[in-house]
């Protein structure tokens, strides 16, 4: 249960969606991903989802889960609010999940477990941590800060139909993360990554994500399906969205501690 627990699942990336128009010119690296974290993870005020998560082992054995995820802007590229809470499995129904994120500082995470009627603050630590069992970080899903990498712009890249700057980003703390470096693939008419690669210190790809879908809601590009890859444990997990609505009138009283134990029910049945 405790493994099922951190389910954020790139969830709140898939809440966010992107830039509607690219500019002639491609960026530098730097300005490519301000882009893209500002597409890939802030989105007019607010937004809500219904996210379905399938974590598949070596085996092909399937676990899945079920949640509404919440999200709420401070300001463009500044502060956010999330609220997660689970329905399915019976094992994970009820707990909930609030990461008040912060550029620039540590991101706060507070987990509910009802079995055992615990709120756990999550360590900052964890961040690059697996997130509930699954093939995404913590840091995968809310994202990372600008300023924690050094950014190169490689070139341009078909991928698929689309055209892409293809972008090296480096830790400036090594020590810090698990990978060497990685590579984005960013869409250059909506910002959104279209694939991004972990090298790890041998400089090997050992993780690859991958948009699988985009879909126009309300008039903004919003990643509906995406799939992470382990190819060093040949496992994956797979996260559909469905139900996004942005705008909805969210405020800053649902994204309290308390809610934790006492979910805002109007919001996440």
């Amino acid at each position: 249960m405790r493994r099922a627990a951190v389910v954020l699942a790139i969830v709140l990336s898939h809440l966010v969606p992107a830039q509607s128009l690219a500019s002639a010119e491609p960026p530098d690296g730097r300005q490519a991903m301000r882009e893209m974290l500002q597409a890939y993870y802030y989105a007019r005020s607010d937004g809500k989802a219904a996210v379905s998560m399938r974590i598949v082992s070596r085996q092909g054995h399937a676990r899945n889960r079920r949640l509404t995820m919440l999200r709420l802007d401070q300001a463009d590229g500044g502060e956010q609010f999330y609220y997660v809470y689970f329905h399915e499995p019976a094992d994970v129904q009820g707990m909930s999940l609030l990461v008040m994120k912060r550029p620039g500082k540590e991101d706060d995470r507070w987990l509910y477990l009802p079995a055992i009627d615990l709120v756990k603050r999550i360590a900052t630590s964890d961040k690059r941590t697996s997130f509930a069992g699954s093939d995404f970080t913590y840091e995968d899903v809310s994202g990372r800060d600008l300023d924690e990498d050094d950014h190169e712009l490689l070139g341009e890249e078909a991928v698929g139909e689309s055209r892409a700057s293809v972008v090296k980003s480096t830790p400036k703390r090594p020590g810090e993360v698990e990978f060497s470096y990685r590579k984005f693939w960013i869409d250059a008419a909506t910002h959104l990554p279209l694939k991004v690669e972990h090298y790890n210190l041998q400089g090997r790809v050992y993780k690859v994500y991958e948009t699988q879908e985009i879909q126009t809601i309300d008039g903004t590009p919003t990643i509906t399906k995406s799939l992470m890859k382990d190819l060093d444990n040949e496992r994956f997990t797979e996260i559909a969205v469905q139900d996004v609505s942005y705008d909805g009138g969210l405020t800053p009283d649902v994204f309290q501690e308390r809610t934790l134990r006492r979910p805002p029910t109007s919001w996440v049945r």
